[in-house]
């Protein structure tokens, strides 16, 4: 194991290094998903991956497969699928200790433009995943959640329990994820553990697209020498977190023993706030480092996007408390590390 994952994953090496668990990725051709397929199989568990490549892409399980080598790569096992289909999610479970599911059509513009498909994947996928798993006797179902739940609620910064109404139909269903996850744990007794992200970056994130988030696609766009725009006055502000605390937190789910973690909720963030523009500043600051060009980049602001939260910060406190849950990188390492990777792909 390199230096950085021997960093990253110190804190639970010892709970894996006498076990080999099997567990299931959905999504796992995805930003986030492949991301969890690498730490896995680095850390020798046996991995099942589940993807339709509806947003996800095989070349992300190709470069998954170059950085682990080919022996950690054997203990993988790949399955074209959906999770709207219910014979799929059941065979992708079979076998399987530990579900970290991640499939879903994310995106509130998408959601907006195309409720029903949303719908579909976000609910519809969810209960198969989550009847699939109680079926096969799966022992942890760990699900990501969103910050999109908290919806018009003003509190800052957000806690688990006081969320408002929700502002998209991608809301809705992250959240009737969480109605559903509780209802399977008290009718079939399924442990579950809700992952609320909190604007998840890094390496792998797609920058093209309609829809893609907003980190890959200035960042691929300051590369290119493309505009930017910023949605609204830049004074927008949200809470970004680098994908390695996103899979040190699922790893802590999966593992956690106390009862009093299991079938809850958690932010999983940074636990600060940054604007806008103080985030494309940054960026252009740490670009124009490696590409002078990137200096004398500046952005075009544009009117605010439907659905759209003003302000977004996590009280991550619970997940301290109950997962043992510490980021370990801030913003600008994150954007450190995520900026190397998009300039060597891009």
């Amino acid at each position: 194991m390199n230096s950085r994952l021997a960093r990253r994953y110190g804190y639970i090496r010892r709970e894996l290094e006498g076990r080999r668990y099997h567990w299931l990725v959905t999504g796992a051709a995805g930003f986030i998903g492949s991301n969890l397929v690498e730490a896995l199989l680095a850390l020798d568990q046996r991995v099942t991956g589940l993807d339709n490549f509806a947003t996800g892409y095989r070349h992300n399980l190709e470069q998954v497969r170059a950085a682990t080598g080919e022996a950690q790569w054997a203990g993988f096992r790949f399955i074209e699928g959906d999770i709207r289909s219910l014979e799929d999610c059941r065979a992708a479970c079979e076998g399987v200790e530990i579900v970290l599911h991640q499939a879903a059509l994310g995106s509130v513009a998408r959601s907006i433009e195309d409720p029903i498909a949303t719908n579909a994947t976000n609910v519809g996928g969810f209960v198969n995943m989550l009847a699939s798993a109680r079926d096969a006797g799966v022992r942890r179902f760990v699900y990501a959640a969103s910050s999109s739940t908290y919806g018009d609620h003003p509190g800052l910064p957000k806690v688990e329990q006081l969320i408002g109404r929700p502002l998209s139909p991608y809301a809705v269903t992250k959240y009737v994820n969480e109605l559903y996850a509780d209802v399977f744990h008290r009718c079939y007794g399924i442990d579950t553990v809700g992952l609320r992200y909190f604007n998840v970056f890094g390496q792998r994130q797609d920058p093209d697209g309609a829809y893609a988030a907003v980190i890959p696609q200035w960042l691929a766009a300051m590369i290119g020498r493309r505009e930017v725009v910023i949605n609204g006055d830049g004074e927008t502000s949200r809470d970004f977190c680098y994908i390695d605390n996103v899979v040190q937190a699922n790893l802590l789910a999966a593992t956690v023993h106390s009862p009093d973690a299991l079938n809850q909720v958690y932010n999983i963030a940074l636990g600060e706030r940054t604007t806008l523009l103080e985030l494309y500043e940054l960026m252009r600051e740490l670009l124009a480092r490696r590409m002078p060009h990137a200096a004398t980049h500046s952005p075009r602001f544009g009117p605010f996007r439907a659905g759209d939260v003003r302000h977004s910060q996590a009280d991550i406190s619970k997940a301290q408390a109950l997962l043992g849950y510490a980021p370990t990188y801030h913003l600008r390492d994150g954007l450190h590390e995520a900026l190397d990777w998009y300039v060597r792909h891009l």
